[in-house]
C-alpha cells in the first residue's frame, strides 16, 4: 500500500486523538493540536497527514507565508514544520516515504513553490541525517529555536 499525503480535514480527526509523541520526541517537535488550532484562523498554515494502511503514521505543516521569511528571502518558498512520526511506527520507514513523496505533493498544492525550506534542531542528528538522505541541503543558516540552535535545509523544486 501507498503512503498517501492528505491535507488535514475532519475525517481525520479520531486518527490525530490517537496520534502519539514520546517526551524525547516532545524535544523537536510539537503535537498536532496547537498547528490544527492555527490553520482554523490562518488560511496559509496547511496541516497534512501521512496515512498508511489506515493508519496516521506522519504529521507535518506546510506554511506558504507565516514564518517563511524567518528562513528564506524566496517568496516561492514552502516551510516544512512540525514533522514527525507517530512514535508507534518510528523506524520503520514511514518518514522516508513522506519525504520521497513530498516534492511533488507540493507542487501539487503550491504550483508556484520552487523550494522546500525547514528548520531542524542541531541536537536532532537523527532527523538532519533523515532530512539529508531525502535530498535537503544545509543552508549556511543557524535560527534560534524554542529547543536551542536549528539548522535550516532547503530542497529546490521544479
Amino acid at each position: 500500500m501507498n503512503m498517501l499525503l492528505s491535507e488535514y480535514n475532519e475525517e481525520f480527526s479520531a486518527l490525530i486523538h490517537q496520534y502519539q509523541l514520546t517526551e524525547e520526541q516532545l524535544r523537536f517537535t510539537g503535537t498536532p493540536e496547537m498547528p490544527l488550532k492555527i490553520a482554523l484562523t490562518n488560511p496559509f498554515i496547511h496541516p497534512i497527514v501521512g496515512i498508511e494502511n489506515g493508519r496516521l503514521t506522519n504529521f507535518f505543516v506546510l506554511d506558504e507565508k507565516k514564518d517563511v521569511s524567518l528562513y528564506t528571502e524566496n517568496e516561492h518558498a514552502i516551510l516544512l514544520r512540525t514533522f514527525s512520526t507517530d512514535s508507534r511506527y518510528q523506524g520503520q520507514g514511514y518518514a522516508k516515504k513522506v519525504l520521497q513523496q513530498l516534492p511533488k505533493f507540493t507542487q501539487e498544492l503550491f504550483p508556484a513553490a520552487d523550494e522546500i525550506v525547514l528548520a531542524v534542531n542541531k541536537e536532532n542528528s537523527a532527523a538532519q541525517a533523515l532530512y539529508k538522505k531525502s535530498g535537503f541541503l544545509p543552508m549556511d543558516k543557524i535560527v534560534e529555536g524554542i529547543a536551542g540552535p536549528q539548522y535550516v535545509m532547503t530542497l529546490g523544486l521544479l
